[in-house]
């Protein structure tokens, strides 16, 4: 004999719809600090938001420790114009290097620091749904002995 799920369980039962977890907004008690955001945004540019930025896996990678190459001494007579011009564009170009990278590991800082206290936040709220769903399960086991399962 089929049963089909009308017979088991009533027709008015509200199931709610799957959620999808990255539309959960969880309240997370986290101000970063002014001067922090400050030096984690591109001038000019939207402020660095911690709770939407997501690193991908290769962002997140230690870069390896590289050795710097001996400096070879170059002597002044040989210091023409090509020379320094090329010592001005290798010096800006180190500068923007060591700039985007600061400015990379200070977004990363403050996005550890916002997910752990949504970490926190996430396992309060487990906790305390451990707990109600344990009431709920008393309550429902009480029920089913007095009046048999639902």
């Amino acid at each position: 004999s089929s049963i089909s799920v009308g017979q088991i369980l009533p027709a008015n039962r509200n199931t709610p719809s799957p959620i999808d977890p990255e539309t959960i907004q969880v309240p997370v008690g986290y101000e970063p600090d002014p001067a922090d955001l400050a030096l984690s945004s591109i001038p000019g540019q939207e402020m660095f938001d911690p709770r939407k930025r997501k690193f991908s896996e290769e962002e997140l990678k230690p870069q390896p420790m590289i050795k710097k190459a001996r400096k070879v001494f170059i002597p002044d007579d040989l210091k023409d114009d090509k020379y320094w011009a090329r010592r001005r564009k290798n010096n800006m170009a180190a500068k923007r290097s060591r700039d985007a990278r600061r400015l990379k590991e200070n977004q990363i800082a403050i996005r550890a620091s916002f997910l752990e206290k949504e970490n926190s936040a996430l396992r309060q709220e487990v906790a305390d749904l451990r707990k109600e769903l344990g009431k709920c399960k008393n309550v429902l086991a009480k029920y089913e002995a007095r009046h048999g399962p639902l």
